[in-house]
């Protein structure tokens, strides 16, 4: 009689576990389950009980659905930093062997103060298993072509074949686009030469310069409300600041990060959740874009990796619209301070989130369909709107204000409107993980993103007294009596005009109504 000890005890990896569920899920009857997959009752009691274990797990990414057993790395700080890097590497569609990750692992094990860890071909197979990683090995040929073959034969591939796919089931209202850029919002035109190329680090310009994000759809009828990174938490000029054209935070370099990305995302699926709508939403493969959290309405679609000034609309021409709006109102500052006796000093983080607001909003319809037609995503006869350019005045505007400006402020004859427009362009807005960061995330600190409230050297305008609501009405008054002196004002500056004084006179309304029921509630 054979001895039941001997028995080989069999793995079953998550995948499979995950369709055993799956038939149970289906209607099928536990019994007839087991016998398909040759399981026991008892077995098939135990995966239906852990069922919420590995589905999260697998949905976390945290481990290969071909994992057989989910015990923890005995390294486990090791094996989440190995794994940070290999996500910003694989994000990159870098191949790497074997090796590669056993000496990373060696260098961020001494990092991390390990000298006993030893990085083994059993530590790597268990490393692959825990992370369901497949690797190749790469010839140089192959290195080559993933390195600097990537161009336009892949763009055509993914139109071809992926994009179609994912905007089958989406409307051009339904498809956005999001995507990031730096702004050097004090840059001078006069400096425009000395910051053109400039990644911007760390160092005194890091001081000046903003990470915006911007999302739109396809159709044009929707741009969201942009989200704009600084350096400052609690810049001077925003106190006592309770409401913003945009939403703004803060980190010591003022770059996007997977936490910021990852609760703009959080809040944009809270709303579509709130109006009952799914999106499909198209990024590119930066480091901030990597871990994703979990969303109910919105599908996340990545752009072809390393050639997204291809197929991204937001790259084609609406980012480069804003900053030519943002640039406009930058001179025109300039052009008030030239000819005033007021010392007006220099553009703070307030005054700069209210002119890229401002720019973002001024993006026309057209503009923005154009794009997304020029990236070969929508094609001409899904949208009705009017592409044809029709901007020639606002750009003959803008010329005449640089040169003025230009030649007032001894700008060099080399440079032009678009090199001032484009000197932020190549701005860094999110983190390139490097050994010390990727310890520094591992570690448990609490002022990782700690941003201070002041920063050193930064220069504001003096702090205003607060207005109130009074003379908020008074104010716009002024403003329509200097209108009426005015000729030839569009009927939209008055309907605009007409928004704001309804909104104040609500609002003061709302204020005396809640008095008096405060003041009868305390006579009684």
């Amino acid at each position: 009689m054979a001895n039941k000890g001997n028995k080989k005890r069999r793995q079953f990896s998550l995948e499979e576990k995950m369709k055993v569920v799956e038939a149970v899920d289906s209607g099928k009857r536990k019994g007839d389950v087991a016998k398909e997959f040759g399981i026991t009752p008892s077995t098939l009691s135990t995966f239906l009980k852990d069922r919420t274990k590995f589905e999260e797990k697998v949905r976390e990414a945290s481990v290969g659905p071909q994992r057989k057993r989910m015990r923890n790395a005995l390294y486990d700080d090791i094996d989440k930093a190995v794994f940070a890097w290999f996500q910003e590497i694989h994000a990159k569609n870098i191949l790497v062997t074997g090796s590669v990750i056993r000496k990373k692992a060696l260098n961020l094990a001494n990092m991390l103060g390990y000298d006993n860890f030893q990085a083994s071909v059993g530590w790597l197979n268990r490393f692959r298993d825990r992370h369901g990683i497949a690797l190749k090995a790469v010839c140089r040929e192959d290195s080559d072509r993933l390195m600097n073959g990537l161009g336009i034969d892949k763009v055509n591939e993914w139109h071809a074949g992926e994009i179609i796919k994912l905007i089958a089931d989406y409307s051009p209202d339904d498809i956005f686009n999001a995507d990031e850029t730096g702004v050097f919002f004090q840059l001078l035109p006069q400096h425009t030469l000395a910051a053109k190329g400039d990644h911007c680090r760390g160092g005194k310009k890091a001081k000046q310069r903003l990470t915006a994000l911007f999302c739109c759809n396809a159709s044009g009828t929707e741009k969201m409300r942009p989200l704009i990174v600084g350096r400052s938490a609690n810049p001077h000029c925003l106190k006592n600041v309770r409401s913003l054209p945009c939403d703004y935070r803060a980190n010591q370099w003022a770059w996007m990060t997977q936490d910021l990305f990852n609760e703009w995302l959080m809040q944009v699926d809270a709303r579509m959740k709130r109006a009952e709508r799914r999106i499909l939403l198209l990024i590119d493969n930066c480091s901030a874009h990597n871990m994703l959290p979990r969303l109910e309405r919105i599908q996340v679609g990545y752009l072809p990796s390393n050639c997204t000034a291809v197929p991204q609309p937001l790259n084609l021409g609406i980012i480069h619209t804003m900053k030519v709006r943002y640039r406009s109102y930058l001179l025109t500052q300039l052009l008030l301070k030239l000819h005033s006796s007021e010392d007006q000093g220099k553009v703070d983080i307030g005054r700069a989130i209210d002119m890229i607001a401002a720019a973002w909003w001024s993006v026309k319809q057209s503009t923005v369909v154009r794009c997304w037609q020029k990236a070969g995503i929508i094609p001409t006869e899904l949208t009705d709107c009017d592409t044809e350019a029709a901007a020639s005045e606002p750009e003959v505007a803008i010329e005449k204000l640089w040169h003025s400006v230009a030649l007032a402020t001894c700008v060099p004859n080399e440079i032009h409107f678009q090199d001032f427009v484009t000197a932020d362009d190549d701005l860094i807005i999110a983190p390139e993980l490097i050994d010390t960061e990727i310890i520094q995330g591992m570690e448990d600190a609490e002022n990782r993103d700690e941003a201070g409230s002041e920063e050193e050297g930064e220069v504001s305008l003096p702090l205003q007294p607060k207005i109130t609501i009074t003379e908020a009405i008074s104010n716009v008054q002024k403003l329509r009596q200097f209108l009426s002196t005015c000729v030839g004002v569009p009927d939209t500056v008055f309907g605009q005009l007409n928004g704001i004084d309804e909104y104040l006179m609500r609002k003061v309304t709302q204020t005396l109504v809640d008095s008096k029921i405060t003041d009868l509630l305390q006579t009684k």
